[in-house]
This record gives structure tokens, C-alpha cells and sequence, in this order.
């Protein structure tokens, strides 16, 4: 067996605990974590992902598992605004660090009315386990660092009990994000290391 495949075993044991489930609550921790991974491991880890998602389908495992895509996230929201185009052109004349801030603007990232957020906040059901994924796909579009900052850590006080695992094909030392083991993105989460 590969070391992808026992993480992802140890992973799928985790989250079916209830304590798992439940926050810690010393110094106000929320229930975030970071399950890393080498990018070639990328479809192992899709595939696995699919797999427990329809497994839990069956009800009895004690949570539902919710899985956000926020790569196809963002796609449907442009597409239902019509921005494809928009988009191509504006990477094309202006460059991807323009198109980052445009999409970033359309879904209101850095605004209380926060779209992402209000998707997610409004689709989570009772005693969910929320796994995000997409984050190598929407890079350099959405990075790790804004998933933190302008998603998890603006959901509803509601929600900060609610186990949240952001998938990340990369390094995650707890100190530091290096996507793709190659970028080093902005230090310091509120997250946890999900298996070592």
C-alpha cells in the first residue's frame, strides 16, 4: 500500500470519530484542518474523496459529508453571470493578476456579502463534515491564504464547531503553505495538520 493511500485511511478513521466532530475549544480553536499532499497524488486522492462521499450517502456513519469544489464554485458562478468571456479577454489584454482581482471582486471576497461564504453557510446541513477541495485547480486564481482568510475564518460563529478540511496538493507545516512544493504562499493558520 502507498503512503497516499494509508494518510488517506488514516484520514477516513479520523473524521468518522465523533470526537472528531466536536471542538476542542481551548483558546477558542476552530475546527479547521489541512489534509496535505504531494501533487502527483492528486487523482488518488479525487478518487478517494468521490468514493467516501458516496459512501456516506448510505446515512450511517452519524454525520453528513459535504464536498465543495471551489474551483467548480467559482466556474458556476461566473457562468451564471455570463463572465467566461469576460474573463478570457481580460487574462488576455490585462494578465492573470488583473483576472485574479476581477473574479476575486465578482464574488465579493473581500465584502461581508462574501459569496463563497454565504454558498457554503447556506448548504451546510446538521452534523456535517465539510471537505474543500479545488484548491490546485483555481491557483493562483484563489490561493490557500484567501480560502483561510476570506472564507473559513469569516463563516458564521454558527459554523466554527463544524470539522472543515481544505484539501492541498502541497506542503502544510502548520507555519507554512508551499503549493505544488514549489510556491510558498503567506505563513501562520489557525488550521491543523490533519494526518501526519
Amino acid at each position: 500500500m502507498s503512503n497516499i493511500e494509508k494518510r488517506l485511511d488514516q484520514m477516513e478513521m479520523l473524521i468518522k470519530k465523533p470526537s472528531f466532530r466536536q471542538t476542542k475549544g481551548k483558546a477558542n480553536e476552530v475546527n479547521y484542518w489541512v489534509f496535505d499532499y504531494a501533487p502527483e497524488d492528486e487523482l488518488t486522492v479525487r478518487n478517494r474523496i468521490s468514493y467516501l462521499k458516496n459512501k456516506n450517502i448510505k446515512g450511517t456513519e452519524g454525520f453528513e459529508l459535504v464536498v465543495y469544489d471551489l474551483y467548480d464554485l467559482i466556474i458556476e458562478h461566473l457562468q451564471s453571470k455570463n463572465f467566461m468571456e469576460k474573463c478570457y479577454v481580460q487574462e488576455e489584454k490585462r494578465g492573470i493578476k488583473k483576472l485574479q482581482d476581477a473574479i476575486q471582486h465578482t464574488l465579493k471576497i473581500t465584502d461581508k456579502e462574501n459569496l463563497l461564504v454565504k454558498y457554503i453557510a447556506e448548504n451546510i446541513p446538521e452534523n456535517a463534515v465539510v471537505f474543500l477541495t479545488g484548491v490546485g485547480k483555481c491557483f493562483p486564481l484563489l490561493q490557500a491564504p484567501e480560502v483561510f482568510n476570506k472564507i473559513l475564518y469569516n463563516m458564521p460563529q454558527t459554523f466554527a464547531s463544524v470539522p472543515m478540511v481544505l484539501f492541498y496538493p502541497g506542503t502544510y507545516t502548520e507555519q507554512e503553505l508551499i503549493i505544488f512544493n514549489e510556491y510558498p504562499e503567506d505563513n501562520y493558520y489557525r488550521a491543523f495538520r490533519l494526518v501526519r
